[in-house]
């Protein structure tokens, strides 16, 4: 029995079987000529996403994302240093001591799993640096994702890989062109070395890097692009500023800029937010009808569980379709 056939038998209630509704409705979404929109918050690139989803990517499931700036950056820090990362399976028995040892060891710990700065962090800030510098010199500005476009298009990477390119979304995107927003770029690692770079004098200041107004301002052409002809679907990982910016394209377009566009076609998040007062990644889709981010006839889906579990199950799903 497939991955497929197997979810299809044995998910049949509650969280396990909207993973069932909300894959097959991604499936019909694209037969019917649609196209998806994907938001990556959490950690998901440290988990490996990148197995699946570069696949999402590769073989057209995917045509555009919006991820944190740390989920950026980890993806690629992955590509050049799986081999030296350290997982500890006993995390949650750690003593603080434990957790200063791995300092000192110069390891930054994601639950279970500790990104080596040097090999990783300390690689990828000094092979970006030398395209902001150049970018700079030449009164040039760029997308983030743009300058990490450029060093895997560049090769300079291509001798510290330590994993296969496909198993990295940003590889695949990169293979595809697809673009990738990061909203509050400046909350991830390279984000915060570049202020440092600034500061210290070593780049001039941030007028070679697009900010989020100017994120915004492009996904507007983006969004009316492609939905001249298609619907656009939104898979949301996670909550946060990785979905809450790109999902807010739509009522910008039709309140503030009084021009029609279509509504997200179809919406699925995976959260382990609880709904509650005031929590925007806890909102049940309803909603965001009041927001003018989805209709009445939108199929919406909320699966309540571990995306690092969930999410490549309904990519297997959707690939097997």
């Amino acid at each position: 029995m497939d991955v497929k056939a197997f979810i299809k038998h044995n998910f049949r209630h509650f969280n396990a079987a909207v993973i069932v509704d909300a894959a097959e409705a991604w499936v019909n979404h694209l037969k019917s000529g649609g196209k998806m929109f994907l938001t990556l918050a959490g950690a998901m690139s440290t988990a490996e996403i990148g197995i699946s989803l570069g696949e999402m990517i590769r073989k057209d499931k995917v045509h555009g994302i919006c991820a944190t700036g740390a989920n950026l950056e980890e993806d690629l820090f992955n590509l050049v240093a799986h081999n030296s990362y350290k997982r500890i399976p006993h995390y949650r028995h750690l003593s603080p001591e434990d957790e200063a040892n791995l300092n000192k060891e110069r390891f930054n710990r994601v639950t279970d799993t500790c990104i080596p700065e040097a090999e990783a962090i300390e690689k990828i800030e000094k092979k970006l640096y030398a395209f902001y510098k150049k970018a700079e010199e030449k009164g040039e500005k760029r997308f983030p994702y743009e300058y990490a476009y450029q060093l895997i298009r560049s090769g300079g990477l291509k001798s510290s890989y330590q994993i296969d390119p496909k198993d990295s979304w940003v590889a695949s995107a990169c293979e595809k062109n697809l673009p990738i927003f990061t909203p509050g770029w400046e909350d991830s690692t390279l984000g915060n070395e570049v202020v440092s770079d600034v500061r210290v004098g070593r780049l001039k200041g941030f007028e070679f890097v697009k900010n989020g107004l100017e994120q915004m301002n492009y996904l507007i052409d983006w969004y009316l692009d492609n939905t001249k002809t298609n619907s656009m679907g939104f898979f949301q990982i996670g909550g946060g500023i990785a979905g809450d910016f790109p999902i807010c394209v739509v009522p910008l377009i039709r309140q503030d800029l009084k021009k029609e566009c279509k509504l997200w076609g179809y919406f699925c998040q995976i959260s382990d937010s609880t709904t509650s007062y005031g929590s925007y990644s806890g909102a049940v889709p309803n909603e965001k009808i009041t927001w003018e981010k989805l209709g009445v006839d939108t199929p919406r889906f909320v699966i309540e569980s571990d995306a690092s579990i969930v999410a490549p199950l309904i990519f297997k799903y959707v690939l097997s379709s």
